[in-house]
């Protein structure tokens, strides 16, 4: 039996103080909840302490107990009725309190039930019967060690494992007493302190159900356990929460968080051999690699995480001198969804490790990567920023210099909004080599597509490239919003692009911007080899704005100029974009690999190769619990 107090601080001397105290002697006997309310129920009392103010006031008095303050869901209200609470700034409140007093408020009166002031212990304990602490009013000391007596008496068992206040938030439709033991640990739900750190992405928001944190291959496979009996919520992967994607969070559904996997070890120094936990960032690997002279290909930001990355495709900053992340990996052990662990390579489960090489999130849950590291030196590392009038001329230059630059030369094009006539436009690249005059000869054709306005050109190891990334903490990401990303592969950047591009960017209405030079050793490698296709695309092509409706009417008129998207990238779900991902003959392979290792799609929330897509009931059931 949970038993709490309830105090009104619209009483007559409650501004005198004394009615505080005793939260603070029910918070040190171990009682459940302290509810702050006045005695008719009003949010505003004409005397006193309000009941937000009183409970602000007990949070920073008291040490753990739940604090609860009826404030229901607010409709809509005018601006203009200054007695009217105004939902945001409640909402703001609520968010403040919770960053002051991590997992204690409960604002849902449904969450306890009010005894009469003096009740007796049988009648407690009739209405502890509702599952739900029971609340009593109190005006003495007394009165609260009379309570704290009898919830120790009648329980015996001591505190549950979380407080009303996490309790109060959990999600319907989640079975949380049934989270295996292995992780219970390191689960957070919605209520607990360290939530905020796991909700959200880089770029993205959410407000996920449970967070499943395992540590190891066995705890992992138990996390897609508990999914599989939860086949009704959105299911995401994250490795370290970057994906552009956005879907590795989700609203109210499970989150199977990889970040604690993350061990970086050295397999066979002479072949270059690592193995790679998912939950690393690359700016962790190429820290490691560094002393051994090695490195591998990653994107462009260090924060991102290996597990995303390793499996979508890797399209970097070394990547005409080395090739795609995807590359270089030799071999990936796996959760499949039925929580068997295998693992793939070119002699293991071939066909698997052909489809995790592109279309990875498909098929299981990444645990491990062995990949074979480039021997890499000193690189020049350049970011150079450009004004122009003329964008669409400054696309078509940069197309045809990066298109001509040597193979160990990657360039990226970045701008955005024009401001007042003009856009400022961003390259960054590496030159893989360590001769400062070859750098200067390498980079001099780019320094020529605008006027340049500010420029760094630094000779330095891949470590300190990537090393700028800020490393994600127990604060975990702040992203916010739903971002709105399309993506595409480029055969050739043509003037009809150039001109095409620049009426868009004229819009204002998209905010980034990006081409990435691929070609050189990303194209050395055959199409077939992996779940990859689009090996011959001169550049990929990244668009971001505000609202799918509105980034669709810029984008889609672009269509006949592209071939192909990239997965990690994209936020369109539209049906159509698995066939612009995937070519007929790739696509119907990875549906049969699908069938193969994953018939009752469990990982179906990120760009999903949907096994049976014109029976989708057929499998519903072809998966243990």
């Amino acid at each position: 039996m949970e038993l709490g107090i309830a105090l009104d601080p619209s009483a007559p001397g409650a501004l005198t103080g004394g009615w505080d105290e005793l939260a603070v002697l029910a918070d040190e006997r171990g009682l459940a909840l302290v509810v702050v309310a006045t005695s008719d129920g009003s949010a505003r009392p004409a005397a006193g302490l309000d009941p937000w103010t009183a409970a602000t006031w007990l949070a920073g008095r008291t040490r753990g107990i739940s604090i609860g303050v009826d404030l229901p869901d607010l409709p809509a209200s005018s601006p203009k009725d200054a007695a009217a609470p105004w939902p945001t700034v409640v909402a703001k409140a609520r968010e403040s309190f919770d960053a002051l007093a991590p997992g204690r408020l409960v604002t849902d009166a449904s969450a306890w039930v009010t005894a009469p002031r003096g009740a007796s212990a049988e009648e407690l304990s009739t209405l502890a019967e509702q599952g739900r602490p029971v609340v009593v009013p109190v005006d003495s000391a007394r009165d609260v060690q009379r309570l704290a007596a009898l919830a120790s008496a009648v329980s015996g068992t001591g505190p549950p494992q979380r407080s009303l206040a996490a309790r109060s938030r959990r999600r319907p439709g989640i079975d949380y007493a049934s989270v295996p033991e292995s992780l219970t640990a390191h689960a957070v739900e919605p209520g607990d302190p360290g939530y905020d750190g796991v909700r959200s992405t880089y770029l993205r928001g959410g407000s996920p159900g449970l967070v499943l944190r395992p540590g190891t291959p066995d705890e992992v496979a138990d996390a897609l356990g508990f999914a599989r009996r939860h086949r009704h919520l959105p299911l995401g992967i994250r490795s370290a929460g970057h994906g552009i994607s956005g879907r590795s969070t989700n609203k109210g559904g499970l989150v199977v968080d990889l970040r604690r996997m993350n061990g970086i070890e050295v397999l066979d120094p002479a072949r270059r051999l690592v193995r790679i936990g998912p939950g690393a960032t690359w700016k962790q690997v190429a820290a490691a690699l560094h002393p051994h002279g090695w490195a591998l290909g990653s994107g462009d930001y260090g924060g991102v995480g290996v597990g995303g990355l390793a499996t979508a495709g890797g399209i970097g900053l070394l990547g005409r001198a080395h090739g795609l992340t995807i590359d270089h990996l030799r071999a990936v052990e796996l959760v499949l969804a039925d929580g068997s662990k295998v693992r793939a390579s070119a002699d293991e489960h071939p066909d698997l490790f052909w489809a995790v090489r592109g279309a990875g999130a498909n098929f299981g849950v990444g645990t491990a990567f062995e990949f074979q590291a480039d021997r890499v030196g000193q690189v020049g590392h350049a970011h150079l920023t450009f004004l122009t009038t003329d964008i669409a001329k400054a696309l078509a230059d940069f197309g045809r210099v990066a298109s001509e630059a040597p193979r160990d030369t990657t360039v990226f094009f970045i701008t955005g909004r024009p401001r007042q006539g003009q856009w400022s436009y961003q390259l960054l690249g590496i030159v893989d080599n360590p001769d400062p005059d070859v750098i200067v000869e390498r980079l001099t054709p780019f320094a020529q597509t605008g006027l340049l306005a500010q420029q760094q050109v630094v000779v330095t190891p891949y470590m300190g490239v990537m090393a700028s990334a800020a490393d994600v903490g127990p604060e975990g990401q702040k992203g916010f919003g739903d971002p709105v990303s399309r993506s595409a592969f480029l055969p050739k950047l043509t003037p009809e692009f150039a001109q095409d591009a620049a009426a868009l960017l004229r819009t204002g209405k998209v905010y980034f911007f990006e081409l990435r030079a691929m070609g050189g050793a990303i194209a050395d490698v055959p199409a077939g080899d992996t779940a990859f296709p689009h090996r011959a695309s001169a550049f990929q092509v990244t668009a971001m704005g505000a609202g799918h409706d509105t980034v669709n009417g810029l984008w889609d008129p672009l269509r006949h100029h592209f071939d192909g998207l990239y997965l990690s990238f994209e936020t369109d779900r539209r049906p159509e974009r698995l066939h612009d991902a995937f070519p007929p003959a790739v696509l119907n392979r990875l549906r049969e690999i699908k069938r193969r290792y994953d018939p009752g799609n469990l990982f179906r929330d990120n760009f999903n190769i949907d096994p049976y897509p014109d029976a989708r009931t057929t499998s519903a059931d072809a998966l243990p619990s």
